[in-house]
């Protein structure tokens, strides 16, 4: 674990590296750092490095106060510049503090003293999260997309950074099924080029079937951030929305978000809107935007745009034929079996102190229940609990909430009896057998 004086250091050295070495780019810089020097688009040279642009860097409220007492330190009262006045002297000193795994998280290090830790440089530059994986990366592209009178366009989509998705894949429980299809994803998207070499193009084209609450939107976003890539989301019944203006324009724009944005996963939310609109009477606006849509499917390509485009559904049953046709991979998110049931519990609760615990026990009495309701089932043990002014929750906390979201839930549904012989996907057919030790 690094110190204040040390972070502060590195970032001041850093600054001066990039400075000196015209071959460097922003792929170089780590990116808490490219972050405070990103303007109108790029990183410009000379880097300053100054007391609040070394804070937001570093998370150090007062970086002076930090390194004020060094010997080779030095700042402009007026200017709040932060520099060396020995600068051999920094470089020694900061080295011999710094570890092989340190330097191979700073590309700028690597490339000028990667040899002395046995770092490589171009392993290092690889590993560093990709400019456009940044958020502010993202924001000026967005700005250069879109004038003023088409900001209403950005309600349309929902952009985020991989470092804003706080959902990772290992937080989460897969059927077998879904981490193959994962495993294939990822293998296509690291060999892209070799999938347009040999002419391998209809790929990378995915619809996530499941109910509400299986996970088909946290495994798109999961993926994201495992992926590092830019996570655009739509929501395609917004497109009916009235000042959204002219709906097929917008799909277009959609489209082109992704495409600028690349590479990235353009994620498709309410897909079975697009069957319900070409069945019914809709305004042919609404139609025309719909055919705009699956022409647009039609067109993008995770090998030529580097867009990985992933739909999703609670309704297979209401897709046509020309819905189904887009995708070369169905995914199946089915309501999870008892041991699944007892694996997500084992996530929810890795951070929870509760007595006594017994997750299979729960599972038993959770049968039906999703992994989205599994978590506001903990969510009210926890709240439960903390109005009892207790921090530790037992197995009877538990139980209890269980019954409490079923009572909830059988009165939410109960203008919904009627509709109880509708078939569920993912229900029977398709139960993964969990209940193995991991």
């Amino acid at each position: 674990m690094t110190s204040p004086e040390v972070d502060v250091v590195e970032f001041l050295l850093t600054t001066r590296l990039y400075n000196e070495h015209d071959e460097l780019d922003e792929r170089d810089l780590p990116p808490a750092y490219r972050r405070v020097f990103w303007s109108e688009g790029e990183v410009e040279r000379p880097l300053n490095a100054t007391n609040s642009n070394a804070a937001a860097a570093t998370g150090i409220d007062r970086p002076w106060d930090a390194v004020s007492g060094l010997m080779f330190t030095d700042r402009d009262d007026f200017s709040g510049t932060v520099s060396f006045t020995d600068e051999g002297m920094a470089e020694t000193w900061l080295l011999d503090r710094l570890d092989a795994d340190a330097v191979a998280e700073n590309p700028t290090l690597a490339f000028v003293f990667g040899d002395q830790f046995g770092v490589e440089y171009e392993r290092a530059r690889e590993a560093n999260r990709p400019i456009h994986a940044d958020r502010v990366w993202i924001d000026s592209l967005l700005e250069e997309m879109f004038d003023e009178e088409e900001e209403e366009m950005l309600d349309l989509v929902d952009v985020r950074a991989p470092e804003e998705i706080e959902m990772k894949l290992d937080d989460l429980v897969l059927t077998t099924d879904q981490e193959e299809e994962i495993e294939k994803v990822v293998k296509a998207i690291e060999h892209r080029d070799y999938l347009a070499r040999i002419g391998l193009r209809e790929i990378g084209k995915l619809l996530f079937v499941g109910p509400p609450g299986t996970g088909k939107t946290s495994v798109a976003r999961a993926l994201a951030h495992q992926l590092d890539l830019p996570f655009v989301e739509v929501k395609l019944s917004m497109i009916t929305s009235q000042y959204l203006g002219e709906t097929a324009k917008n799909v277009d724009k959609t489209f082109e978000v992704a495409k600028r944005l690349s590479p990235c996963i353009l994620f498709m939310d309410e897909f079975d809107f697009v069957a319900k609109t070409r069945s019914s009477d809709e305004h042919a606006a609404i139609k025309r935007a719909v055919n705009t849509l699956l022409k647009s499917i039609d067109e993008v390509s995770l090998i030529q745009d580097d867009v990985l485009l992933i739909g999703a559904t609670n309704h297979p049953d209401q897709l046509d034929s020309a819905a189904w046709r887009r995708f070369d991979e169905i995914v199946n998110f089915p309501k999870p079996d008892r041991g699944m049931r007892r694996d997500i519990l084992n996530v929810v609760t890795r951070r929870m102190d509760i007595d006594e615990f017994d997750p299979s026990a729960i599972a038993d009495i959770t049968e039906g229940l999703t992994g989205s309701d599994l978590r506001l089932v903990l969510r009210e043990a926890v709240l439960n609990a903390l109005t009892e002014e207790r921090t530790t929750l037992t197995q009877a906390d538990l139980e209890e909430a269980v019954e409490g979201f079923e009572e909830r839930d059988n009165l939410k549904n109960m203008d919904m009896m009627s509709d109880e012989s509708a078939p569920v996907a993912g229900d029977g057919g398709h139960d993964h057998d969990h209940d193995h030790d991991h």
